[in-house]
């Protein structure tokens, strides 16, 4: 796993964020929480498989589902790198059996 960075200071209600190839910044109060861990260090994976590419298609992705959905935060929660993200979280060896580019399945199926 990606070492993290710590920090002080986010937009409200993020815990981290992943920038490739920058970093994983996370709050100093998350540094020890697994599920944010393995959720940054999956976007981490998933921003190298398709550098610079990753941000096009994330923020494309992002304005269909927010015309298709209406709402930020339910656009935001049913991107594909996101569902992925918030799918394994809870699993650290799911890097172990993890496939390339497995996140871009989710982009056309819904929850």
């Amino acid at each position: 796993m990606q070492n993290l960075k710590v920090t002080k200071r986010l937009p409200e209600g993020i815990a981290g964020i992943t920038i490739w190839p920058f970093g994983i910044y996370v709050l100093e109060k998350y540094v020890n929480n697994i599920h944010i861990k393995v959720h940054e260090n999956l976007h981490w994976e998933q921003q190298k498989e398709l550098p610079i590419i990753f941000y096009i298609l994330y923020l494309t992705e992002w304005l269909i589902k927010l015309i298709i959905f209406g709402n930020p935060d339910v656009a935001y929660r049913n991107l594909a790198a996101e569902r992925e993200a918030n799918k394994y979280e809870n699993d650290p060896s799911y890097f172990l059996r993890r496939k390339r580019y497995n996140w871009l399945k989710y982009i056309f199926v819904q929850p």
